[in-house]
């Protein structure tokens, strides 16, 4: 409809699965336009029609449960594999450094860690953190009985850090 070959086509669809592929982070259907449309790799109708094809044709999908957010499928893998060399070397490298880059800024950021480890007579001791810039803005050790209660506050303290952080802080203040 709107392209001048099958080959350029080809070429785009490719470059399409190689930004979701390799990106450090995941797109939702805007993210990725404005990310394609800034770069000037394709205007916008070329983008839409793509994107459309490759969900009809189960390369990717969308990720409801994540902001949906596009996931590369088995299919779109096997493709990507099979005919990456149709992207050049030179924009795959460009693509590396730009997401290369975006992740090093995201990780000076901020950093939300939580890990656990197994003391002696089956304690756990988890240690939760926020990082932002390479400066610690909190730390917390706490000491628990199981792994699961280990578990539970590490997915706890990365699914809602700020919260947290925040009740602590307003558990001082007051």
């Amino acid at each position: 409809m709107f392209t001048e070959n099958t080959e350029e086509l080809a070429q785009n669809k490719l470059l399409l699965l190689y930004i979701i592929k390799t990106a450090s982070y995941s797109f939702n259907k805007e993210e990725l336009t404005e990310f394609i449309l800034e770069k000037d790799y394709m205007n916008y109708f070329l983008i839409q029609q793509y994107i459309l094809e490759l969900l009809e044709s189960k390369f990717i999908e969308v990720d409801n449960i994540n902001e949906e957010k596009f996931i590369l499928l088995e299919k779109g893998t096997l493709a990507l594999d099979y005919f990456e060399s149709k992207i050049s070397e030179s924009l795959k490298e460009e693509l590396n450094q730009i997401f290369h880059k975006e992740e090093q800024i995201k990780k000076q950021e901020t950093q939300i860690i939580s890990e656990y480890f197994e003391k002696e007579n089956n304690q756990f001791n988890v240690n939760l953190k926020l990082v932002e810039n390479e400066d610690t803005l909190f730390s917390l050790y706490l000491s628990v009985g199981s792994s699961d209660q280990a578990e539970s506050i590490c997915k706890i303290w990365k699914d809602d850090p700020d919260s947290i952080y925040q009740g602590i802080v307003n558990m001082f203040i007051k």
